[in-house]
């Protein structure tokens, strides 16, 4: 059963790739969509197994390099951390299937499409159910080469070739460091088997290394190293770029990179390796600092956002900030319910805007919408779950996964962690502001689209509703559900179990009661806040934008992250690269090699080919001096 989960999305996308053209789009969409969701039903009988029964497993699959003292394998490991990653990546990548078959309806390209989402499914449970750093490493690869195909699905658009190209790049910016992690781990260790490595690492504690000269310690190094390739993989600050450009995508595409798999690979791979980063306080308080700077970052970004894609894009930005610095804080299974329920409203949002999309007939920038909740009912009254519950609205599930994230950061007790929580209270309220701006600027006030008639908007069809609607109930009830057995105090014990290692425990107190409400409060009084902005004076914010253009510039520009990335290292590679191949390429290699010696030769053939005329006294004349020269030659030597 187990070996089915990976197995179906890999025969899925077989099936839809190779003979797509064969079967048809309606069989390439059912067979892929019946497969993974599939998957999705047998990784949920795992996780019932392991919560009920504790179940836990390592599986073989093959032997794949065994070389000296290295043994790597093909296997599944189960335990509580990947069954939950399991039903995470299978539930989504299922209803993202079943979505799909509506939204890209119009499509040429269908079961190239589905092929692609099959393999990504595929990619990414190879990455959350290996027991080997080298298998992990496939799958990072996996889904980095297919983000790259579906960033880039519609090829004849620049901006979708140029955003896949951006991304490809950026990553493996990330993944060099993450490849030096796992070189370094066999370096030391002589293995890269999880259970090998975790079970050594307290024999490095005082073990240094130098580094770039510069001496530090293995374990810190270890971990720094393999966060490089996690804020990579999750778009943390400094290699975020590539993620609002991912939105050149289909929408489905956006929904299940940016919601609940890829991005979250950099999280998973942080609490996997709970086991060494419990002993570098170092990296955990770098990880601290990188979450709460890239949740505020992207929040503030989000606030002056003006389509509907990328304003969600940066809000994923942000929450993945948040589950950064919850590990940071070590409540790594704190930083695992995030995930878990930032799935499913994430998910609904970003489907929810494709259907706004399909409804506006492609139109994305929320100033051309308005108006529309009467004619969208259905995604207008799912988009409000999915925006409560992404605020952290009492009672639905981001109240549950993100203030709990606010206050183990609070009780960390030391200096990082109190500014993390700080941040990650004013950083709820931001993100508060713009989910609203973003409800009340789509389906409120006036309706503002030049192009298209109010009355040619229409309701998704009931395809493209029904995975909205599954998710929604997720939104509202997963963190009510689950918080018990991810956080409860006998949660570590229970359902976690080996899967996630506290060196410390972290702490049973309850932060004081104005702290506690603090968070809720705002987020409930961003509402009013919100309809008086951008429903009841309009004009306030445009005032506001004129008083502060400055920062309203610096917001639009993202931080100016692109143009300084462009001066750096854009425009100097090209200076560089143009200087290499006009001095030493063009002149140097050229000038002397190729194009020097046959210049040389063609003008030796233009002198020699004067003495071919014909005259047999000039041919003799010839002859003559040669055998004088090869007669001068044999006597000096």
């Amino acid at each position: 059963m187990e070996i089915s989960i990976i197995a179906l999305p890999l025969i899925a996308s077989i099936i839809s790739g190779f003979f797509g053209k064969f079967i048809g789009d309606r069989k390439s969409e059912i067979i892929t969509s019946f497969l993974v969701s599939i998957s999705a039903v047998l990784s949920a009988i795992v996780l019932y197994e392991v919560i009920q029964n504790q179940y836990e497993d390592n599986i073989l699959i093959a032997t794949w390099i065994n070389s000296g003292s290295l043994e790597v394998n093909w296997s599944m490991k189960i335990d509580s951390l990947s069954a939950v990653m399991l039903v995470v990546v299978t539930s989504v990548s299922s209803l993202v299937h079943i979505y799909s078959i509506g939204y890209m309806s119009h499509d040429p390209h269908k079961p190239r499409f589905m092929a692609y989402l099959s393999l990504f499914t595929f990619a990414m449970l190879m990455l959350v159910t290996s027991d080997n750093f080298i298998q992990l490493f496939f799958g990072w690869e996996g889904v980095g080469l297919c983000s790259y195909f579906l960033i880039g699905f519609w090829f004849k658009k620049d901006t979708a070739n140029a955003a896949a190209i951006k991304a490809f790049v950026i990553n493996r910016v990330g993944d060099f460091g993450f490849a030096l992690g796992i070189f370094l781990i066999f370096y030391l260790f002589g293995t890269v088997n999880y259970s090998e490595v975790f079970e050594s690492i307290p024999t490095i504690i005082d073990k240094n290394l130098n580094f770039l000269g510069i001496e530090i310690n293995a374990i810190d190094l270890i971990c720094l190293l393999l966060f490089v390739g996690s804020m990579g993989k999750s778009a943390q600050i400094l290699l975020h770029t590539w993620l609002p450009d991912a939105m050149e995508g289909p929408t489905p595409v956006s929904a299940l990179i940016h919601a609940a798999t890829m991005v979250t690979a950099g999280v998973f791979l942080v609490v996997r390796c709970s086991p060494i980063y419990e002993y570098s306080e170092l990296s955990l308080n770098i990880i601290t600092i990188v979450g709460m700077s890239t949740a505020f970052f992207a929040a503030t970004v989000a606030l002056v956002q003006t389509d509907i894609k990328k304003i969600i894009a940066y809000s994923t930005c942000s929450q993945l900030g948040y589950m950064f610095f919850a590990t940071g804080v070590g409540a790594y299974n704190v930083a695992m319910f995030h995930l878990f329920t930032h799935a499913f409203f994430k998910a609904l949002l970003f489907l929810g805007s494709g259907s706004v999309i399909h409804a506006f007939k492609d139109e994305q920038n929320i100033n051309n919408m308005g108006g529309v909740w009467k004619k969208l009912p259905y995604t207008y009254t799912l988009m409000i779950i999915g925006t409560l519950a992404l605020t952290g609205f009492p009672f639905l599930s981001g109240f549950y996964s993100k203030d709990a994230i606010i206050e183990f950061a609070y009780l960390r007790g030391n200096t990082v962690g109190y500014y993390a929580a700080g941040i990650g209270v004013i950083t709820a309220f931001l993100t508060s502001i713009y989910s609203w701006r973003l409800i009340f600027k789509t389906f409120h006030g006036n309706y503002n689209n030049k192009q298209i008639k109010i009355e040619e908007t229409h309701e998704s069809p009931l395809v493209m509703l029904i995975p909205l609607i599954i998710l929604s109930f997720g939104a509202i009830f997963a963190g009510f559900i689950f918080k018990e057995l991810f956080i409860g105090y006998n949660g570590f014990d229970y359902f976690w179990q080996d899967s996630i290692f506290f060196l410390k425990p972290l702490s049973t107190e309850h932060p004081p009661l104005w702290f506690l409400i603090l968070t809720p409060s705002l987020v409930i009084a961003s509402i009013p806040i919100a309809y008086y902005l951008f429903i009841k004076n309009k004009n306030l914010p445009d005032q506001i934008v004129n008083v502060n253009k400055p920062l309203y510039n610096f917001l639009v520009n993202k931080w100016y992250f692109d143009e300084l990335y462009d001066v750096i290292f854009v425009r100097s590679s090209k200076k560089l690269g143009l200087f290499l191949w006009k001095f030493f390429d063009l002149k140097i290699i050229d000038g002397f090699g190729p194009d020097g010696i046959s210049a040389l030769i063609k003008k030796i053939s233009i002198r020699a080919n004067k003495f071919q005329t014909g005259f047999i006294y000039q041919y003799a004349f010839v002859m003559l001096l040669g055998f004088s020269a090869l007669l001068t030659f044999l006597i000096v030597k």
